[in-house]
């Protein structure tokens, strides 16, 4: 699977509270479960929240599954981009 980095503008989102994260999280784990019933592949990875926006990391077949994981969750996907490689301290050394 192809993994993307997905860009979403919610206002205040480097503030939400605990509570937030965990009520956000529960919604998107459920859609994902739904769709992983259906027979699509995604899978969320990670994400970090800063300023007015979210930025995921997704694994998915493409960015249609990762836009209808966004459309049911109720959440924006402003931004789907592939991610072409990966750079760490790790790889300089």
């Amino acid at each position: 699977m192809q993994r993307y980095i997905i860009e979403r503008e919610i206002p205040g989102a480097g503030s939400l509270g605990e509570e937030d994260i965990k009520n956000i999280s529960k919604v998107s784990d459920g859609v994902l479960d739904a769709m992983h019933q259906e027979g699509s592949a995604i899978e969320w990875i990670e994400s970090y929240a800063a300023g007015d926006k979210i930025y995921c990391i997704y694994a998915a077949s493409d960015e249609e599954v990762i836009r209808e994981h966004a459309k049911r969750g109720g959440f924006p996907a402003n931004t789907i981009s592939p991610i072409g490689g990966v750079l760490n301290p790790e790889k300089g050394r």
